[in-house]
């Protein structure tokens, strides 16, 4: 009789435990902030405008995301916030930001289940959709341990190619048409090795985290890496509001590494485009120089 009981509740216990996990959700909200080193001492751009410009660029580099998730599948998404970038930088703060990468403009869904990514990216007015199979990464686990908030948090790191970043001379073309060594028309797209170091706590068993990022025994509460840090400041947990967690569906179908090419070759035609407009400038200039 005692057995059967015990058989009883333990079942009741296992089936609760199973709801609860089918169940589970919760939101994240994260901080990324990212530098991008400039160099204006050749420019002769009054300083007003020079800081119009870095406050322009510091609102394109510090971004707030939301990461949505249950057990098997994630929403990772921007916060929208006011424009606040039309003061100055105009075309060439535009080419600047392109050279930042192709992450998702969009929702960014990842199913740590099926092994499958999705992401949403609108480029030159035409919407597409990135379809893709998750990214494996070889996380080394580390001793060391730190709180974040109320959180326990612990190390982990694994190194991802990337793009090879440089200081942007942000300067005029001087006379006679030839760029000089680092001006941005001359920037290529190299690789190079970067560690990538993540914090994530047990606390929430989930394996997802920020962007690409995701593989670990719990959520990944701050990733840093060359230039970019990613910080989560809230979590909420099984809120009584059902989140949807549904794979985006609009768009032109794309793989990363089709959609990775669309984009460089874009940047080339911004380059030409912006060399040929500094030509005739300085052709123009001198013309206007001689009457």
């Amino acid at each position: 009789m005692i057995k059967s009981i015990f058989n009883i509740c333990l079942t009741i216990l296992l089936t609760s435990t199973a709801l609860s996990a089918q169940n589970f959700q919760g939101k994240a909200i994260y901080q990324s902030k990212t530098t991008m080193d400039i160099d204006f001492s050749s420019t002769q751009m009054p300083a007003d405008r020079v800081a119009r410009i870095k406050e322009s660029m510091k609102n394109n580099l510090e971004k707030t995301y939301e990461l949505t998730f249950d057990q098997t599948a994630s929403i990772y998404k921007e916060v929208e916030k006011l424009d606040q970038t039309s003061n100055g930088g105009g075309r060439r703060m535009g080419f600047f930001m392109m050279m930042g990468g192709s992450g998702a403009t969009g929702k960014y869904y990842k199913n740590i289940q099926t092994k499958k990514l999705v992401k949403e990216n609108e480029f030159s007015d035409k919407k597409f959709l990135i379809k893709d199979d998750l990214k494996a990464y070889e996380w080394k686990m580390a001793q060391e341990t730190k709180m974040i908030g109320e959180k326990m948090c612990f190390k982990a790191t694994t190194i991802v190619e990337m793009p090879e970043r440089r200081e942007i001379q942000f300067g005029r073309r001087p006379q006679g048409g030839q760029a000089p060594s680092g001006n941005e028309a001359q920037i290529e797209r190299k690789m190079e090795p970067v560690i990538v170091t993540a914090w994530y706590t047990l606390d929430i068993p989930v394996n997802h985290g920020p962007g690409d990022y995701w593989g670990l025994p719990g959520l990944i509460i701050e990733l840093s890496y060359a230039d970019t840090k990613i910080m989560c400041t809230k979590i909420v947990i099984n809120a009584k509001a059902k989140m949807e967690i549904k794979e985006p569906a609009k768009g032109k179908v794309i793989t990363q590494e089709a959609y990775d090419e669309l984009i460089e070759k874009k940047r080339n035609e911004m380059r030409e485009r912006m060399r040929s407009e500094r030509q005739k400038g300085g052709a123009g200039s001198g013309r206007r120089g001689g009457h």
